[in-house]
């Protein structure tokens, strides 16, 4: 059964350390070792969360000689904005509505303290 891309995305993103890479990446270009610093974990365990990010498509990994160098792809990271997009609006439209309920209370407590 193939997932869809946002699936996998929002998969890949559920997990604190694999969060905690794509900010390390989106500074610069970095190695595992690099990435496996602060982390209290096995290079192993850090390369299945590097393919995690890759098989998402948020990370790509190059070869520089002997090196090679993880970097962010961000092109998946559009895609999840632009889903969370649509339910900012609503949550904005919501908060409106609510501010609005709150001056029109606000405005009948004044009311009827004067």
């Amino acid at each position: 059964m193939q997932t869809d891309p946002l699936s996998t995305a929002f998969a890949a993103l559920a997990d604190p350390t694999r969060r905690a890479i794509l900010a390390r990446l989106s500074q610069s270009e970095a190695t595992v070792n690099e990435l496996a610093e602060p982390f209290d974990m096995t290079l192993p365990a850090v390369s299945k969360h590097l393919k995690v990010l890759e098989r998402a498509g948020l990370v790509s990994r190059g070869r520089t000689a002997q090196f090679r160098p993880c970097r962010l792809e961000a092109g998946p990271l559009k895609d999840v904005a632009g889903w969370v997009e649509q339910y900012r609006r609503f949550w904005d439209d919501s908060f409106n509505r609510l501010d609005d309920y709150l001056k029109e209370l606000q405005s009948r407590e004044r009311s009827d303290d004067a």
